[in-house]
């Protein structure tokens, strides 16, 4: 059975979602210091990543790099920062805090793309900022009341999902280019930075096959939410991607047993809600 290209990229942006969603898992329960877990994970997600383009279409990847222009090369840069960010959100505050916040991704892509691509924010798109606006405020009250939660953390998460919103922003303006032959350069260089300011081989040897496997769930999860998108219209890739922000903190909460904590759970469900009914009603709209 042959399969068109929208359903080719719900399969691929699903498979990366699901491939994303024990990241949060491995940075609990990996025994190393935050910079040392995030350098591993960007430094062996960018090999196999580059491995992979290697082998697909070498001449076509060099040609993306040395055309990509400046917006590719910001595109790099902030995928780059977001690697060891995200490794300290959730060192410092719940996983639940973390997806819940960057469940808020598409409202920031939302005022980037008014911003630097001239479209217009419409009603709904307002009404829908406000109220995940209400929702991020009370999982930052939360965090004052749930010992697994901190407002640093919840910085670091919210800097992400305000950086991805720009990165995707940035993707949306140059669709006819693929830009996975960019992301070995940005996790290889966010690797080699981190390793200025630590030793990445303290206990290199205990959590060998952690930060394999950790790599491994990176490399495939990027590669595939940076194919699948390009196939499918923007509210079912936010539909797609909110599975992440549902079953993250449930894999956490079950394997480690880390409640999320009355605020983050009504603060997520408001966020979640709110974006899923908004997205919908855009799908709907869009069909």
């Amino acid at each position: 059975m042959q399969i068109n290209e929208h359903q080719k990229g719900i399969l691929l942006t699903a498979f990366g979602v699901i491939c994303i969603v024990p990241d949060a898992l491995f940075v609990r329960i990996i025994s190393a210091e935050p910079l040392v877990i995030a350098f591993w994970r960007s430094i062996l997600a960018g090999l196999i990543i580059a491995a992979f383009v290697n082998f697909q279409d070498r001449s076509s990847s060099y040609n993306v790099i040395l055309k990509m222009g400046l917006k590719g090369w910001v595109y790099c840069v902030i995928l780059a920062s977001t690697s060891p960010a995200f490794v300290l959100a959730v060192s410092n505050t719940s996983v639940a805090n973390v997806v819940f916040i960057f469940a808020s991704m598409p409202m920031f892509t939302a005022i980037f793309s008014w911003m630097l691509l001239g479209e217009t924010i419409s009603a709904r798109t307002t009404i829908t900022m406000l109220l995940v606006a209400v929702g991020l405020s009370i999982i930052a009250f939360g965090s004052t009341a749930n010992e697994h939660a901190h407002w640093i953390g919840d910085l670091f998460a919210l800097y992400i999902s305000v950086a991805y919103g720009f990165a995707f922003t940035i993707l949306r303006g140059m669709k006819a280019t693929s830009m996975v032959p960019v992301v070995p350069i940005a996790f290889c260089g966010s690797a080699l930075l981190i390793a200025f300011i630590t030793n990445p081989f303290i206990g290199f040897f205990e959590n060998f096959w952690l930060y394999a496997v950790h790599g491994i769930f990176i490399a495939v999860g990027t590669t595939f939410l940076t194919l699948g998108p390009r196939r499918l219209p923007a509210p079912e890739v936010s539909l797609l991607i909110l599975l992440e922000s549902i079953l993250a903190p449930l894999l956490v909460w079950a394997v480690l047993d880390e409640h999320p904590g009355q605020f983050a759970i009504l603060g997520g469900a408001i966020v979640i809600g709110t974006l899923a009914v908004s997205n919908f009603i855009a799908f709907r709209k869009s069909q």
